[in-house]
């Protein structure tokens, strides 16, 4: 069965924030061959908007240089100043959606049609203005645990967070499936969560476990639902 330009199994990826750790993630994604999708805030692109998780402190990326350094990736919204968006009325949500999309846009000189909901908050109200502000998918934080595509891409579950203790039981089963129909495994996360945890070794062999393979397809998230 053709699917992805005559393979059944892709593989993407889906990191937010914009943070100084991604330096480290897209060298480790290119060297594999990986393509991965950034969710940006494009209001708070700036190194003062920092934080502190368990002594490591995680800064976001000024925007010089970024579009250098995502080269090959895709960018998407993460909302204009990563605020909740259950919090917000409809038109400030509004603006918090379509600005990120426009800004992001002329920095990066690409369209913008996907978006992560801060803290994977949303609810009806939410996809429904996501989708009046011309995003055609948006991405939840709770895993499927499955590699089955998506059918609500507005309401999207990624297959798993990459800290997530069945992920490699779950790689293996994506690899060896036989079953003819289209399977998409899609791992997500926060590139700062490797420094916090120490852990920067599981996501090379996580890499290391997909790459390569003539079977699969790896694309952004773009790429493998549009």
């Amino acid at each position: 069965m053709e699917h992805w330009m005559g393979k059944r199994k892709a593989v993407t990826f889906s990191y937010d924030d914009g943070v100084e750790q991604d330096r480290r993630l897209v060298e480790l994604l290119n060297r594999y061959g990986l393509k991965a999708t950034f969710n940006l805030n494009s209001g708070i692109m700036t190194a003062a908007s920092s934080w502190k998780d368990n002594g490591v402190t995680i800064r976001r990326m000024n925007a010089t240089g970024l579009p250098k350094l995502y080269a090959g990736h895709e960018i998407a919204g993460h909302m204009l100043t990563h605020a909740n968006p259950t919090e917000l009325d409809d038109e400030t949500l509004y603006n918090e959606i379509l600005l990120d999309k426009r800004y992001l846009e002329q920095l990066f000189s690409q369209e913008v049609v996907g978006m992560a909901y801060p803290y994977g908050s949303f609810d009806d109200r939410i996809v429904r203005i996501a989708g009046d502000c011309g995003m055609r998918y948006a991405r939840t934080v709770w895993s499927s645990d499955s590699t089955s595509v998506p059918a609500d891409l507005l309401r999207l579950r990624p297959t798993a967070h990459h800290n997530a203790e069945t992920l490699f039981a779950r790689i293996d089963t994506f690899l060896a499936d036989a079953s003819g129909e289209p399977q998409l495994l899609y791992i997500w996360g926060h590139s700062y969560e490797f420094d916090v945890n120490g852990n920067w070794g599981r996501m090379e062999e996580l890499c290391r476990r997909v790459a390569g393979r003539s079977d699969i397809f790896y694309g952004t998230n773009a790429e493998v639902l549009l």
